[in-house]
């Protein structure tokens, strides 16, 4: 087993570990257990628990990365609506999961002005995203997907505001407000920065959203069938297999008036209100 495959796996227990368990009480055995090495084989990689959390921390930002680079090849508003889908709703695994594993990495966040290794790693992830974000919007104007606009301003702001909705939607249990901040964010920010003949894609369908759980591909036909419930659709294993989106059934019948073209109409071109203007102050 090479060097990369024993942190793939220490990183997949890492994940496992966390999601059952929460940070608090997360131990280094819980992870061990989840391997095929004992606690001190564990420490032979890692000199501390915080070591290990830290280096899972920076493997989440390369995974990330290695995802933002396949979308490469499509179009910049299209590669921005795909971080807008992964930074809300994350992972297509069984709800439960996906709830206990950013519920984790609040707690982690917390960490971090205590944790000078934490904070330093939030730090690189933060900045690594906000540039990232800056320069889909920046490939947006040159492709004349966007007007000229201030890219770090909107960078941050959109960051702010989708963190803000996470930990929102973690602290009070209420998913729903995740596309109440999406469809104002779409109607409330990036409408300013669209070209009049662009519109913001609708919410992306789960095989759109690749899952946050660091093992990225399954293994199997098998696994990969059971991850995607049929196999044929791309639904989660825990739907009923008649849902090919993650869209809520409120915001189904929101973009009712939608054209056929599968994306949120674009303020500015669009007749009438648009239909997924939410007047919901967010911060409410």
């Amino acid at each position: 087993m090479t060097e990369t495959d024993v942190r793939d796996a220490i990183m997949t227990a890492t994940y496992e570990a966390l999601c059952e368990h929460g940070y608090t009480d997360l131990t280094a055995q819980h992870i061990a257990d989840r391997t095929d090495k004992s606690k001190s084989l564990l420490f032979y990689h890692y000199d501390s628990k915080e070591d290990l959390i830290a280096d899972f921390i920076g493997y989440l930002t390369e995974w990330f990365d290695e995802r933002v680079t396949q979308t490469a090849g499509q179009p910049p508003v299209d590669r921005l609506a795909m971080i807008v889908d992964w930074f809300l709703y994350g992972s297509p695994d069984a709800d439960n999961e996906r709830q206990s594993f950013h519920t984790a990495m609040l707690e982690l966040r917390t960490q971090a002005p205590h944790n000078e290794q934490y904070l330093e790693q939030l730090r690189r992830s933060d900045d690594h995203l906000r540039e990232t974000i800056e320069e889909i919007l920046a490939d947006g104007i040159e492709a004349g997907q966007f007007v000229d606009h201030d890219t770090e301003e909107i960078a941050l702001l959109l960051i702010a505001t989708l963190d803000g909705a996470r930990i929102r939607q973690l602290t009070l249990d209420r998913d729903r407000y995740l596309d109440q901040v999406r469809a104002s964010t779409v109607t409330r920010l990036f409408a300013d920065i669209l070209a009049s003949d662009i519109e913001f894609p609708s919410k992306l369908s789960r095989d759109d959203i690749s899952p946050a759980h660091v093992s990225v591909e399954p293994d199997s036909d098998g696994e990969r069938d059971a991850e995607n419930g049929t196999g044929a659709g791309g639904e989660d294993a825990g739907n009923d297999g008649d849902e090919t989106t993650v869209e809520s059934e409120s915001e189904s019948e929101n973009n009712a008036g939608d054209t056929d073209t599968g994306r949120e109409p674009n303020p500015d071109t669009a007749s009438g209100q648009d239909p997924n203007h939410d007047t919901t102050d967010p911060t409410e």
